[in-house]
């Protein structure tokens, strides 16, 4: 079921509460937005401790990181069971952000310590660290550059081998800037960003920075039912062999796998 929205700005109303993205009934002057309920294919076990900040899938298993100071790790998980095979803790005084695999490694980011580490993708062994102004909050790869979100309407495209930054994507929303862009995963030619405390994933045009689209995961929460106001939607993963999209949440009991977005990009 698809429901013709307008994006109106983001809302925050505190850690209490998801904003509301999406109003309806906008001006007809305004570019309506096609929001789509997520469709629910298969739901498997998370780790419902798991105060989950980046994923991805590679190689039949998932990838995830956690935050919190104290808390904070990067796991290989089993998809089907839930079970961590192998864990590396990220220290104090780190809060784990984002991670990306590129090559052998995997590429990990920190909240507000302008540092990020390098890890080997087999073993989790740490071999280097890199440097970055601002934030860290998610990371992807359009499999050219490692894409990476700040918090800011801004998304930054960093040199794979490097990690120098190269450029700059500003997202908008009906020509006004995007805030709160977490978590990222590009899925066939878009990059897909849950924008935190609400239910909400755009869909974004990696050239234009324009939102094309939304998927609305508002009944996938209210099944999670959450206690916690930090237990909102965030973590998204994509099973590019066998086209299977996976979502989860901060301190969510459940992985769901949902159908994926259609293979041709909406259009602005």
């Amino acid at each position: 079921m698809t429901a013709r929205l307008a994006f109106s700005g983001l809302a925050l109303a505190g850690l209490a509460c998801l904003a509301a993205l999406l109003l309806i009934g906008a001006d007809d002057q305004q570019q309506r937005v096609p929001a789509d309920a997520a469709q629910i294919v298969r739901i498997y076990p998370h780790d419902s401790t798991a105060f989950t900040e980046g994923l991805f899938f590679q190689d039949g298993h998932l990838y995830e990181s956690t935050g919190q100071v104290g808390h904070s790790s990067i796991r290989k998980v089993t998809l089907e069971t839930g079970k961590v095979v192998r864990e590396v803790i990220v220290p104090a005084p780190y809060f784990g952000e984002g991670i990306i695999a590129w090559g052998k490694q995997i590429i990990s980011l920190t909240w507000q310590h302008q540092t990020g580490f390098r890890w080997t993708l087999d073993g989790f062994r740490k071999i280097g660290k890199f440097a970055y102004p601002g934030e860290g909050w998610a990371l992807t790869s359009d499999g050219k550059a490692i894409i990476m979100s700040d918090g800011t309407p801004e998304l930054r495209f960093l040199d794979p081998v490097t990690l120098k930054e190269q450029r700059r994507l500003r997202v908008t929303l009906n020509g006004r800037p995007l805030a709160k862009i977490n978590e990222i995963e590009y899925v066939e030619g878009e990059i897909l960003a849950n924008i935190w405390q609400t239910n909400y994933i755009v869909r974004i045009d990696p050239v234009s920075g324009k939102v094309i689209a939304a998927i609305d995961l508002s009944a996938l929460t209210q099944s999670v039912n959450p206690t916690d106001s930090n237990a909102v939607p965030n973590g998204i993963a994509w099973d590019a062999d066998h086209r299977r999209l996976f979502v989860t949440g901060k301190l969510w009991p459940v992985l769901f796998e949902i159908t994926p977005p259609k293979s041709a990009p909406a259009k602005p």
